[in-house]
């Protein structure tokens, strides 16, 4: 029997480019419906029996945050593919909290596309929920390590790099974790956090290779795997930023814009363009008109507030998302950039809304 495919956006010609691009016979896929918002891909879901759902992240109605939401609670066997536009960075968050197999970014690769649901056909065959599954500890330490990697990534720390993969070796073996689905599955969410900061810096869009399905895999040889793709576009990075011939501040803005969420300082940022740190702020000061820090602090808010008019977001996943893992200090520091605390912020653009 064929496996099922959703296909989820708000623009018609969006889903009638992902229904052209897959190729449903060499696969095995069918085409089991279409749904302009989550509300109506659950339906259909729940209809039709779906197994795969390649979903949009912004739409009118449930958004693709939520639907991976219900989808992650109601059918945890499902295989998720986002597909995002470059505004949508900061929601591949939630792609990788939902478990979402993979993410694309518009305009869609057709080989990626087919390659990744490849990966979903192949799973779906050989391995149950709870073999592809990790255990709650081995997920914390997967989650804590990313986090490490992308700190590291952006300060062109390689021997950072090799240290937080090299911990999550040692982790896979002391929790006993050598099935080849699971490894698979640890192997794939690096990639995903790889792809996350390669989009981030503006790196090529070259698609990862797959470890793929193999019996004699182990922790070893998949962290291998994982740390030369690091190193590799890590390289890339340095190479180019190094052999720039003066500082571009230009530059510098779009870097602060795409990484406000992270806990960049300005040593960071000085260390990864190269220069003193007195110079990076001055320099920017002087065509800007206000600190690095500042404006950072700025972006902050503004995507904040942006995203305080979904109500589907709790005000403790805006300050998560930008850049607040104490909600009690983001509350503090957003009333004193608007005046205002978030809820009052939520309510005020609510009424407006409707008025």
């Amino acid at each position: 029997m064929p496996y099922k495919v959703m296909i989820v956006d708000d623009e018609k010609w969006n889903r009638d480019m992902v229904r052209t691009l897959v190729e449903w016979d060499r696969h095995g896929l069918e085409l089991a419906g279409e749904a302009e918002d989550g509300d109506g891909a659950l339906n259909a879901i729940r209809e039709t029996g779906s197994q795969i759902v390649i979903t949009d992240m912004r739409m009118p109605g449930m958004d693709g945050v939520r639907l991976m939401e219900r989808i992650h609670e109601t059918y945890p066997d499902i295989k998720t593919i986002v597909v995002s536009g470059y505004d949508d960075f900061h929601y591949l968050k939630h792609a990788i909290r939902y478990r979402a197999v993979d993410y694309l970014l518009k305009p869609i690769d057709p080989k990626e596309l087919n390659a990744i649901l490849s990966k979903c056909v192949s799973d779906l065959a050989s391995a149950s929920v709870q073999e592809r599954e990790l255990p709650l500890e081995m997920s914390l330490a997967l989650s804590t390590c990313k986090q490490l990697l992308q700190r590291h990534f952006n300060e062109l720390n390689r021997g950072g790099i090799s240290h937080a993969l090299e911990q999550v070796r040692k982790e896979l073996n002391v929790r006993g974790i050598t099935q080849p689905s699971r490894l698979e599955r640890v192997v794939l969410e690096l990639q995903v956090a790889l792809k996350e900061t390669m989009n981030a810096n503006m790196l090529s869009e070259e698609p990862l290779p797959p470890i793929g399905r193999n019996d004699t895999v182990t922790s070893e040889t998949a962290i291998r795997f994982v740390e030369e793709q690091y190193l590799r576009v890590l390289d890339m990075l340095a190479a180019s930023r190094k052999f720039k011939n003066k500082l571009n501040l230009e530059e510098i803005k779009q870097y602060a814009e795409r990484h406000f969420a992270e806990n960049i300082t300005l040593e960071q940022m000085a260390k990864v363009f190269y220069v003193s740190k007195e110079y990076l702020s001055k320099a920017f000061k002087q065509e800007y008109g206000l600190n690095l820090t500042d404006y950072i602090l700025r972006q902050r808010m503004e995507k904040a507030k942006e995203w305080l008019l979904d109500e589907g977001l709790s005000i403790k996943a805006v300050a998560e998302m930008a850049g607040y893992e104490d909600v009690a200090y983001f509350y503090r520091v957003f009333k004193k950039h608007y005046g205002v605390a978030p809820g009052e912020m939520r309510k005020k653009s609510l009424v407006e809304k409707t008025d």
